[in-house]
């Protein structure tokens, strides 16, 4: 077989995964709009170290809520294509039960040790003080954010992602309206500033729980019905299926404080170095809704045919993921370094610090490149329930190879240029690319998860 007809599809495969993939893809733009309109607000009153910062909570309590949303969600794309919309609601009530659970924790350590937790990441009095200031308020969007985040899930493993495009566009407008109102202090509203954006958020995030709400109870949702239904989580239901979702859960986890530890590493540069890395990275962070996007679809759009029963199916379409996933990622890495120098200027940064910061978007773009492909894998393995071989691809190969690397970098080595030890770091993604390939060339992912649940 040709590698053009192994790895590129027919138009009808194309023209499915387009009309999932690209609602998402524009969901996952607009919430990363609304991040970056964030931190470009308030790098206009010089406080982007202090929002990003404490932005690490968000990021901790998101990465294992995204964990559970990732488990429950490879089984309701399943139970989808089976038509089982009984375990399907169960499949919601499970969802909701786990991500309020995670986010109540951590909105009671952002109430009891939000000041130790800053520290830790940066040892400065003034970004401490007005972190905290940020985090009083905006911890409460953390609970109202999980609420969004597991209805979000169901309208998308339904095939459903322009209900979840259209409410991202209202709660975007809305982040955007309220934080430039209360920042600023517009009209009769009080300036507030740095408070003012978690304000903003917070507001925004209860806009868009509502309308999730709102819209599943007035469209009968097939994945919502009377609460005894949706929270009968009996053992019958729950073991199969956490047995297969705590490996996701403990790998985002891990993987989120992660995230975290390369601030406090990269942090020890300075707040010059940090204020390039926090807008080159919501620069990146942008871009990825292609990343994103895309990926979701494939997770699921094969979880779909897996439910089906249509193994071989599952397993052709992956090859033609792999040869759309090279096409894109050539795209990506094209627009970040066209689009470096006009993007950065947005924030207003001084001279050096600006330069830095596009220095810093172009190895993002190397990173960026890696990741859609490692992102695909990921979602790939997801499909078919294989969790326990992301938990070593993802945050066994951050922990063994990147985070050493950013460490060793800046403490044993004393590198004092952010982008040079970002791009060292980037040697995680090549090697989970590797082993991550492998694995999917396997196909030992392809299963079908139905029959591990009873009815």
């Amino acid at each position: 077989m040709k590698l053009t007809e192994k790895y590129f599809g027919p138009k009808e495969f194309y023209k499915r995964t387009a009309s999932i993939a690209v609602p998402l893809a524009l969901s996952n733009a607009l919430q990363s709009c609304m991040s970056m309109i964030d931190t470009l607000m308030v790098s206009w009153i010089g406080m982007v170290s202090a929002v990003g910062t404490a932005a690490q909570i968000d990021t901790l309590s998101m990465m294992i809520a995204y964990g559970c949303i990732g488990g429950t969600g490879m089984f309701a794309a399943q139970f989808y294509g089976a038509g089982d919309e009984h375990n399907l609601k169960r499949c919601l009530g499970l969802s909701l039960t786990l991500v309020m659970t995670n986010a109540l924790i951590w909105v009671c350590a952002a109430a009891f040790f939000g000041r130790q937790i800053l520290s830790f990441y940066m040892n400065d009095p003034v970004i401490v003080e007005n972190g905290l200031k940020y985090l009083k308020i905006a911890k409460w969007s953390l609970l109202i954010g999980a609420f969004s985040f597991a209805f979000s899930n169901m309208y998308r493993s339904t095939q459903q992602p322009g209900v979840a495009l259209r409410i991202s566009v209202l709660s975007g407008l809305s982040n955007i309206l309220f934080n430039w109102l209360l920042i600023y202090g517009v009209g009769p509203f009080p300036e507030l500033g740095v408070q003012g954006a978690a304000l903003g958020t917070v507001i925004a995030q209860c806009i868009s729980c509502g309308l999730y709400l709102g819209h599943a109870m007035i469209t009968k949702q097939k994945f919502i019905g009377p609460l005894s239904e949706m929270f009968a989580l009996d053992g019958e239901f729950v073991r199969p299926i956490f047995q297969r979702i705590y490996p996701l859960i403990m790998n985002e986890s891990l993987f989120g404080f992660g995230q975290t530890l390369f601030i406090k590493a990269f942090g020890q540069l300075g707040k010059d170095q940090m204020d390039a890395y926090y807008a080159g990275n919501q620069i990146f962070n942008l871009m990825t809704f292609v990343i994103y996007g895309y990926g979701s679809s494939v997770q699921i759009l094969l979880g779909s045919e897996l439910g089906k029963g249509n193994i071989d199916k599952a397993k052709r379409e992956c090859d033609y993921h792999i040869g759309l996933a090279s096409v894109l990622s050539v795209v990506l890495v094209a627009a970040l370094v066209l689009f470096a120098g006009p993007m950065v200027s947005f924030f207003r940064l001084e001279g050096p610090t600006e330069q830095l910061a596009v220095r810093i978007v172009y190895v993002f773009a190397v990173k960026a490149s890696m990741r859609l492909f490692n992102f695909m894998i990921f979602c790939i393995l997801r499909s078919g329930g294989d969790a326990k071989i992301i938990q070593f691809l993802d945050s066994g190969l951050e922990w063994l190879v990147g985070l050493p690397c950013a460490f060793i970098c800046v403490n044993v080595l004393h590198m004092d240029n952010i982008a040079l030890v970002l791009l060292i770091t980037q040697l995680e993604q090549l090697v989970r690319f590797i082993f991550g390939m492998k694995r999917v060339k396997s196909y030992k992912w392809a299963n079908d998860l139905t029959k591990l649940v009873q009815a």
